[in-house]
């Protein structure tokens, strides 16, 4: 038994599940909002991660200046997208807003491939170091910053919903749509506003993922990837989407640590989240966290 590697990938596991997680909260503020289950999450972090790498390579700008740039351009990506697309589509059947978020997906992705191509391409060197040593393990020093800055992300969100305006609207808005609009919030807004605070947080996780593995349509896979964190968790809880990605993050790490060491299949990294997911529908329908919805007739 490798320890080392264990510790290793358990690190690593902790780490990539924080970015899960914070995907997994995008998925969640726009179900809460609107109860629409967004499938083009993964092309959110697509756009943002070839945006960003636009900004560094074409303009040639520090990162820190296209990585600012990137939020802006992401956020009025969201708005316009919500507001051109998804508003006039408030009131029509759930599974109508479904299959265009789907629709939206496929769009995107073909879109990207046709301006930047489709063979995967590098960020420039962000950091001066690669790799750094935490408790004697190697991390790389993308993913250390990006777990400092899932965690602000995952502070942020708590300050956002327990003590500002906007915020209380929103959970206003998930709680009961027609009593938030009799108090004056407005519906419209509020669902502009969920859908420009998850594409600017995608694309964060898009630029983390872009400068370790590189900028290709395989980026919109994450999507998917993070969708088992989702409904692990609960699909309108923030807090089960948080400890959701870091779940699955654990399991492909520990996954890869038990095929390699024991199994040989090759390939249970990338399937042990969908098993967890498959187990936790039949044990726990609504989730770790997520609201049990009682109809009666």
């Amino acid at each position: 038994m490798d320890t080392a590697l264990l510790l290793q990938l358990t690190l690593n596991g902790l780490i990539v599940g924080a970015l899960y997680g914070v995907v997994a909260m995008s998925f969640v503020l726009i179900y809460k909002a609107s109860q629409v289950v967004n499938f083009a999450q993964g092309e959110f972090l697509l756009v943002g991660a070839w945006v960003c790498w636009w900004f560094l390579t074409e303009w040639q700008l520090p990162f820190y200046a296209g990585f600012l740039f990137t939020l802006v351009f992401m956020m009025l990506f969201g708005l316009v997208l919500q507001v051109v697309v998804l508003r006039p589509l408030i009131g029509e059947p759930v599974i109508s807003v479904i299959m265009a978020t789907i629709g939206l997906g496929i769009f995107f992705q073909a879109l990207m491939k046709w301006i930047f191509g489709v063979f995967a391409k590098p960020f420039p060197p962000i950091f001066a170091m690669e790799q750094v040593r935490v408790l004697g393990l190697e991390v790389q020093t993308v993913y250390l910053a990006s777990l400092g800055v899932s965690l602000l992300i995952m502070a942020g969100f708590g300050w956002f919903f327990k003590a500002s305006k906007h915020g209380l609207a929103m959970r206003a808005t998930a709680f009961d749509q027609q009593v938030a609009q009799s108090l004056g919030v407005s519906v419209p807004k509020v669902f502009a506003m969920s859908w420009a605070i998850s594409a600017v947080v995608s694309a964060v996780a898009g630029v983390v993922v872009g400068v370790v593995n590189g900028v290709s349509s395989a980026l919109s896979f994450y999507g998917i990837k993070v969708f088992p964190a989702v409904i692990l968790g609960g699909l309108d809880s923030i807090l089960g989407a948080v400890l959701g990605g870091v779940i699955v993050g654990l399991l492909e790490n520990w996954a890869h640590y038990i095929d390699s060491q024991w199994l040989n299949w090759g390939n249970m990294f990338q399937i042990a989240p969908f098993y967890a997911l498959v187990l936790i529908l039949l044990i726990k329908p609504y989730g770790l966290f997520g609201t049990k919805n009682i109809e009666r007739v």
